[in-house]
């Protein structure tokens, strides 16, 4: 009985230690994890501390730099405030002497300001008489220069006139002369005239013509110069040639003249033309055309 029961109890004791030691591996491999995890816990801990003594020491930099920035600020402040204390008196001694140049200036403008003013209307004046004294004297050399230029002027025309007579009267006396010629041609011979003569007379007809158109009715000798005019046009009538008038007449293709230009004019109708300048005249001989005109027309 006793074996039994010590057996027994062996068994038991056997079971029991079997059944704590199978505990205690299970209660191992439960607290493994948390032994790994405390583990990473306490090194992440540690990477932290390192981490927070960086940062600590940064900020101690940081610190001294604030502290030294600072410092510096109150330096400044210190110099603006004595700069600031400086200007302000220089101010204060430059207002001071600006007053007192003003002051000066005050009474000395107070005490010449009349003689100022009484020199200025004196230049005002004086400026005044010398504008009036050099324009007329420009008018007075105006009016002079433009009665000389007349003058001179009217003495060339004079002299034209002169000329041109004496010109009419060797012209009159060589159309008297083919006049007398011809008259004792054959009538036969009346196809072998020649024409330079006319043409040249004719050719002095419209100068001198033109010329008297813009003569001064007052010129010395015009009229005489007229009357010459008027004896050779007959004259030249007489002898059997005539000058057609076309100046101022409208101008038609169909003419036979030669255009040597043609000028635009505003004044005329869109398309019409006139003959408005005659370089070489027409001249007709007993109805038929010996010498075509040369014209300048005016185009509108």
């Amino acid at each position: 009985m006793k074996k039994q029961v010590i057996i027994a109890l062996i068994f038991f004791n056997y079971f029991g230690a079997f059944a704590q030691e199978t505990k205690a591996v299970d209660f191992q491999k439960e607290i493994q994890p948390l032994k790994e995890k405390i583990h990473s816990l306490q090194s992440e801990n540690n990477d932290l501390k390192i981490e927070i003594s960086s940062i600590n020491s940064k900020v101690a930099t940081v610190n001294q730099k604030l502290e030294a920035l600072d410092q510096k600020a109150q330096s400044n402040a210190s110099d603006i405030q004595k700069t600031n204390s400086d200007l302000n008196g220089k101010l204060t001694n430059s207002e001071t002497a600006t007053n007192q140049k003003f002051t000066k200036v005050d009474n000395s403008l107070s005490k010449n300001s009349l003689w100022s003013i009484i020199g200025i209307l004196g230049a005002i004046i004086v400026s005044g008489l010398l504008y009036w004294l050099v324009s007329k004297r420009q008018s007075t050399d105006k009016t002079d220069v433009e009665a000389q230029i007349s003058k001179t002027k009217k003495t060339l025309e004079e002299e034209g006139v002169k000329l041109d007579t004496k010109l009419t009267e060797v012209l009159e006396t060589q159309l008297k002369l083919v006049q007398e010629e011809r008259a004792r041609l054959p009538a036969n011979k009346l196809e072998e005239i020649d024409h330079s003569l006319a043409l040249k007379v004719a050719d002095e007809i419209v100068r001198l013509n033109k010329n008297l158109s813009n003569m001064d009715i007052n010129i010395k000798g015009l009229k005489q110069l007229s009357a010459s005019v008027k004896r050779i046009e007959d004259n030249f009538a007489a002898n059997g040639y005539d000058i057609p008038e076309i100046l101022n007449k409208p101008f038609d293709s169909r003419m036979k003249m030669i255009v040597a230009n043609s000028v635009p004019d505003e004044k005329l109708k869109d398309g019409e033309e006139i003959i408005t300048k005659i370089i070489k005249p027409q001249v007709n001989f007993k109805g038929v055309m010996i010498q075509s005109a040369q014209v300048e027309v005016s185009v509108g």
